[in-house]
């Protein structure tokens, strides 16, 4: 059995509410506590992958641009290995517009902590912030 495998659905679950809360909310160091310390997330329109730290300060970027942040999850599988999630990052940008960003995450889980994040998106709607 793998340590992917001893997390319980429901863990799993909470671990992934606990990220998203913590991106609307703006709070870094909440997210952090959700990271394994050598977690990476890997995105699909540059194919690099982010240090913890290199993905934190892009939140801290995304977060002074984009205000009232917040998922609308359309659909979450729990998989042996941890989350699948497509939703809509909703929020209000500088300008008083409102910004919707579909997008598509896999969260690999182990001993409680996220290990790994591919997340799927249009770069390109993402210009305006």
């Amino acid at each position: 059995m793998t340590t992917a495998e001893r997390m319980s659905a429901p863990d799993k679950v909470g671990l992934a509410d606990r990220l998203f809360d913590a991106i609307e909310r703006g709070d870094v160091p909440a997210v952090r506590a959700c990271y394994a310390a050598d977690a990476r997330v890997w995105h699909n329109f540059d194919g690099t992958e982010q240090t913890v730290e290199e993905n934190l300060a892009t939140l801290t970027w995304l977060c002074s641009r984009l205000s009232d942040r917040r998922y609308d999850v359309s659909r979450r599988e729990v998989l042996d290995s941890g989350v699948f999630q497509l939703h809509v990052l909703r929020g209000t940008l500088r300008s008083g517009e409102p910004f919707a960003l579909p997008c598509a995450m896999l969260l690999t889980m182990a001993e409680g902590r996220i290990t790994r994040v591919d997340e799927y998106l249009d770069r390109a709607q993402t210009t305006v912030l």
